[in-house]
């Protein structure tokens, strides 16, 4: 069985600290037994006196050790207060509507900065039309006064011109203005102590914005096991040969082939962070876990789901989000095929190594804000 990372409201923080405190419970109960019973051995003459004093020291005894109760429990929910604010908070809704969404957005301690907000979606996410739809996006889209953004795909059946036609066709053109951010070509941001990477190709409307609102459909892949914020973060973002550089790991521009799989994951990860650090942290993220496809929305098809719809989740942080929406997988009912193709595609180290790069965390503080 997989052992959480998170801190599911705490609960592993506080756990640990109410087992100390148990443990401490338990050794000063044992204490006062031996205390007793050692006075009970030296007043065995006075049974009728003595009884009457254990009586006493016993009243007593009860109300000291439910004083030390409460101030345990005080100390503990002390203790968790003060590490919940050192690690990420993830907030999510079970609420798959369009009020969730934007609740969820509001309920950011800030907002994406600026006068040109992309919303970016992996435009081949809604080619089999089952995740993201426009009716569920278009008040959050519009409230952040967005542009919808995407790039080209590597994939030779979604062109920039396909791109462009299906968002139209799905009504997405409707809800926004949308931009193939690649579609003049590419620029590169540099990649900061990159072990596989010192630059990333990514479409050359980029510095057209502001801030970003990564906008991600949490799914299966085939390839990197699962996609969430991050791939979207790096892969989403990246221009066609952007892609190949990721895909490849550095080592070709123009073909997916040839690295092997922890050197794409970590490739992914550094092509995140670049983007993070050309934006200077103005951006924010949204995971919708809903339509968890038995495939990959890469395949265009609907091809049926093993787990119910889950929720909404979102975070300032792209490692503690993933994380988040992974372990809620794994807490699914009927999830084994999804939790098969994440440990078989090796899929959690792109979050281990983005947090040993500075990406994001994998510890934090998840929050409820359904009524």
């Amino acid at each position: 069985m997989k052992k959480l990372t998170a801190l599911f409201l705490g609960l592993v923080f506080a756990s640990g600290c109410l087992g100390c405190s148990s443990q401490q419970a338990e050794t000063g109960k044992t204490d006062e037994v031996q205390k007793e019973s050692s006075a009970a051995g030296e007043n065995s003459g006075t049974q009728k006196e003595g009884s009457s004093q254990v009586q006493d020291g016993d009243a007593a005894g009860s109300g000291e050790n439910s004083a030390e109760a409460e101030g345990g429990k005080e100390e503990s929910a002390y203790e968790f207060s003060r590490y919940a604010k050192t690690v990420p908070i993830v907030y999510m809704s079970s609420e798959i509507t369009p009020r969730a969404l934007l609740k969820l957005y509001k309920s950011f301690d800030r907002e994406v900065e600026g006068n040109n907000t992309a919303v970016q979606i992996s435009f081949i996410e809604t080619q089999s039309g089952s995740g993201l739809q426009p009716e569920l996006v278009r008040d959050l889209v519009q409230f952040v006064d967005g542009t919808i953004t995407g790039c080209s795909s590597t994939d030779s059946r979604f062109g920039t011109g396909m791109d462009r036609y299906q968002q139209t066709g799905r009504g997405f053109a409707e809800i926004a203005k949308i931009d193939i951010m690649d579609a003049e070509g590419s620029i590169t941001i540099p990649v900061a102590g990159g072990r596989h990477l010192s630059k990333n190709y990514v479409g050359s409307h980029f510095t057209d914005y502001d801030g970003f609102l990564v906008l991600s459909h949490f799914r299966r892949h085939e390839i990197a096991g699962f996609g969430g914020a991050v791939s979207n973060l790096s892969v989403g973002i990246s221009s066609a040969e952007g892609k190949c550089m990721i895909y490849t790991a550095g080592r070709s521009r123009t073909s997916l082939e040839g690295s092997d799989q922890d050197s794409f994951l970590e490739s992914m990860a550094e092509a995140g962070k670049s983007v993070v650090d050309a934006l200077e942290g103005n951006i924010l993220y949204v995971n919708i876990m809903n339509a968890l496809s038995l495939g990959c929305d890469c395949d265009g098809t609907q091809s049926g789901s093993d787990v119910h719809d889950i929720g909404i989740f979102a975070s300032d942080d792209p490692v503690a989000l993933d994380q988040a929406c992974v372990d809620y997988v794994y807490m699914a009912q009927d999830s084994g095929d999804f939790v098969e193709q994440i440990e078989e595609m090796n899929a959690e180290y792109v979050l281990e190594y983005g947090e040993e790069i500075g990406l994001g965390d994998c510890a934090y503080t998840i929050i409820s804000i359904d009524d």
